[in-house]
């Protein structure tokens, strides 16, 4: 039993010597042939890298503003402008404070209610902050919120302390800013203690936020908060209009009861909006985990359509590896007839063109690998995206090229192995 296995050992490496001698004997038609292969593998490779690194992103940076975060506001959600609002949301009414309060007051399992007005259009463009000196900062985002925002935003201070409940009291002229905005204004500098000037009224800074990073497309480092009281009063357009003036982001007390803390909250809000049941809610629930779900199921999308490209490339690259093959019997006829006169049996020639077209699909896989691998190298690099090919992609991608081989070298093996040897003999 031992010796038969030790033949089949030498016979598949012979199969396999013979199949890298016939692809460095045809170099041209070889490479032409594997390109296809190549290409397939290689958008698998590079397309999983980019899909991984985005999604781990992605999650990292939900993971930093809280992946237990509910949201409420007044429209939906949307990304990249949009279009016009539908007639339906523009008819809502305004969230407001005492929707927070009654929030923070009436539902048991919410640990953290935040207010948060945001500076938008024409009156952001407008917006000034900048030294004494006159160093200006870098179009931050701007807003009033109250102290709930640090933990509902896991958003700390490195130095200093985040807004309390006495400067929403007072609506003091105090303010907490990101590390790139201090950054910006006062360089390396201990911001704590000194002025800037918004719109030209002073206000101290009490807070240095911790570095988080960007965070779809926008950079959270680069902020400055005011007290939502003192907001209003700069601001009182942004409170009174009919735009989304007011973001109430809650986190519960217990993670695993954030379902059930929004079920409580939506509650609460159609109650106080006096909604009946059969009228649908007349303002937006925004969650981490359900946005994270629609990235992923972008990213699964676009993931999907590139392996559809993939396999297009490997297809082509199958019917190559099959028409060289088939070349290539045709060429070795007499060949095939010394072999069989010598003794080789159907199986033995086979084996011996289904291995070369499988060695010839491998190549071709490992090549690819290699260049989908470099891309998200490349990539990583230039761009510091992390794009990293898990392994399983890269078994996937050596997998599926000998697979390829394999399906197609299958019919020209066994076009080889049924050559009559008296008539292969006489080939010329």
């Amino acid at each position: 039993m031992a010796s038969r296995h030790a033949g089949f050992r030498g016979i598949g490496t012979e199969n396999i010597r013979f199949a890298l001698r016939a692809m460095v004997s045809q170099k041209l038609r070889s490479f032409l042939t594997l390109l296809g292969i190549v290409a397939g593998v290689a958008t698998v490779i590079a397309m999983v890298s980019f899909v991984s690194g985005f999604n781990a992103a992605v999650t990292d940076s939900f993971s930093a503003f809280g992946t237990t975060l509910v949201q409420f506001q007044k429209y939906e959600p949307r990304f990249g402008g949009g279009g016009p609002l539908p007639e339906d949301q523009k008819r809502r009414r305004n969230l407001t404070i005492e929707d927070a309060e009654a929030l923070k007051r009436s539902c048991p399992l919410v640990a953290a209610v935040s207010q948060e007005r945001y500076l938008f259009g024409p009156a952001a463009t407008s917006l000034t902050i900048k030294t004494a000196e006159g160093t200006e900062a870098n179009g931050p985002t701007f807003l009033g919120t109250n102290p709930d925002y640090a933990p509902s935003n896991n958003a700390f201070v490195q130095d200093g302390r985040f807004l309390v409940e006495a400067d929403i009291t007072h609506a003091s002229r105090t303010c907490v800013m990101g590390p790139e905005t201090a950054t910006v204004l006062f360089g390396r500098k201990d911001p704590i203690g000194r002025t800037v000037l918004v719109n030209g009224i002073a206000f101290g800074v009490v807070g240095l936020l911790e570095k988080k990073g960007s965070f779809l497309g926008g950079d959270a480092d680069n902020i400055l908060m005011i007290p939502i009281s003192t907001f209003d009063e700069m601001f009182p357009q942004v409170k009174n209009g009919s735009g989304d003036n007011l973001h109430i982001a809650t986190v519960p007390k217990n993670p695993k009861q954030m379902n059930e803390m929004m079920d409580q909250e939506v509650a609460i809000l159609r109650a106080r909006r006096g909604l009946r049941a059969n009228q649908p809610n007349d303002f937006a629930i925004f969650t981490s985990e359900a946005q994270l779900k629609t990235f992923q199921q972008i990213t699964g999308g676009i993931a999907g359509a590139m392996i559809l490209i993939a396999g297009i490339a490997l297809l082509v690259g199958g019917v190559g590896v099959m028409n060289i093959m088939l070349v290539s019997v045709t060429e070795r006829t007499r060949e095939i007839g010394i072999r069989k006169a010598l003794g080789a049996t159907r199986k033995d020639i086979a084996m011996q063109f289904l291995v070369e077209a499988v060695s010839l699909t491998g190549v071709g896989g490992a090549i690819g690998i290699a260049v989908g691998l470099g891309i998200a190298l490349l990539v990583r690099l230039v761009f510091e995206f992390p794009a990293a090919a898990p392994l399983w992609s890269i078994v996937l991608g050596f997998g599926v090229s000998t697979a390829v081989g394999l399906v197609f070298g299958l019919w020209p093996a066994l076009k080889a192995a049924k050559q009559d040897p008296i008539e292969a003999l006489r080939y010329e």
